[in-house]
């Protein structure tokens, strides 16, 4: 095998040091407008992750991101204005855990059973709870209704208020780099190696004594646990949390921002957030009511004629969902062999 395909092997962690980098500097070239625009992305791209590890790492198609991200940020919203709690401390925590508990009565519903679930059964699921709870929200006065809930009050550590900027960059960003990194170490371990199997060969995994319904399930809860962490985060940067960040429209965006960037590489759902949400400011500027055609044109061409997404142009298949630990050790020693 020849040298190149040994660099592609290795691309992963130098667009991860790559990319780190340029965002720890960042806010010191940047404006306010565009700090806030990359605090939202690395907001957003959490919610990318948890898309990425129930579809690009466990193959479950799940269009119910939203509804976690939605119903934390509403909870976490309710109890900034109704109660005034609006510690960091207390308002992360809760998103998550209203995330997972969401994500875990959906998982009942759709995963956990005495069948076997298709992967249209789980797509339709999500989508039909995601598209109920929105409908509910857009109805209900005591969550603002169509207007949502605005003008929540800013994070506090203490008795310092965390606002938009700098210091709620970096807030984002260490929170995004925290979960990226136990994600990362997750799916290279013995759990990630089954969920590549589930993914691949389902039957197969089953045959071995595996009971892939409950990993699908934790994997499924994990993921709507990271969702909530994002809804809380959001509705704070934002001031404002909606209807919007309920509904099947921000679900459908989430698989876009995978697909684009590349599924079941992690990084790859980051950097399809920050290039789209790029694109479509730019785009909008350029042609304000006709962008979303072209944006929409710009996805199909990535994903017809490079379904690996973007990353697919850096790296090779050994290097995504399916190779770790030690094998990949073993595969690389090989490689150097034949070499």
């Amino acid at each position: 095998m020849s040298e190149p395909s040994t660099k592609l092997h290795r691309a992963i962690p130098a667009i991860e040091i790559v990319l780190l980098a340029i965002a720890l500097f960042l806010p010191l070239v940047l404006d306010d407008f565009w700090i806030l625009f990359t605090t939202r992305v690395f907001i957003l791209g959490l919610i990318a992750l948890s898309f990425d590890l129930v579809w690009g790492y466990a193959g479950i198609m799940s269009f119910g991101q939203a509804l976690f991200f939605g119903m934390a940020g509403y909870s976490t919203a309710l109890i900034a204005t109704k109660l005034g709690v609006t510690s960091v401390f207390l308002i992360v925590p809760v998103a998550a855990l209203v995330g997972l508990v969401v994500s875990f009565a959906m998982a009942l519903l759709v995963i956990f059973g005495k069948r076997q679930p298709s992967m249209v059964f789980v797509a339709l699921g999500t989508l039909t709870g995601s598209y109920v709870v929105e409908r509910l929200a857009r109805g209900w006065s005591y969550v603002g209704g169509q207007n949502g809930i605005s003008s929540l009050p800013r994070l506090t550590a203490g008795s310092y208020e965390i606002s938009e900027g700098p210091v709620y960059y970096y807030m984002a960003l260490g929170i995004l780099l925290t979960v990226y990194v136990l994600l990362r170490l997750l799916t290279r371990s013995q759990f990630g190696l089954v969920l590549a199997g589930i993914r691949q060969r389902e039957e197969r995994i089953k045959f071995f004594g595996y009971r892939t319904q409950n990993y699908k399930g934790i994997t499924f809860c994990i993921a709507g646990l990271i969702s909530g962490m994002a809804g809380g985060l959001y509705g704070f940067h934002e001031g404002y949390i909606g209807p919007g960040q309920l509904g099947p429209v921000l679900s459908t965006q989430i698989v876009l921002y995978t697909l684009f960037g590349g599924a079941g590489t992690l990084i790859g759902s980051i950097i399809g957030v920050g290039l789209i949400d790029l694109f479509s400011f730019y785009l909008s500027q350029i042609w304000n009511t006709g962008w979303p055609i072209i944006l929409g044109l710009l996805l199909l061409i990535v994903v017809m004629f490079k379904p690996t997404g973007l990353i697919g142009f850096l790296v090779g298949d050994r290097e995504r969902a399916g190779s770790f630990g030690r094998i990949g050790a073993k595969s690389a020693a090989h490689v150097k062999g034949e070499v």
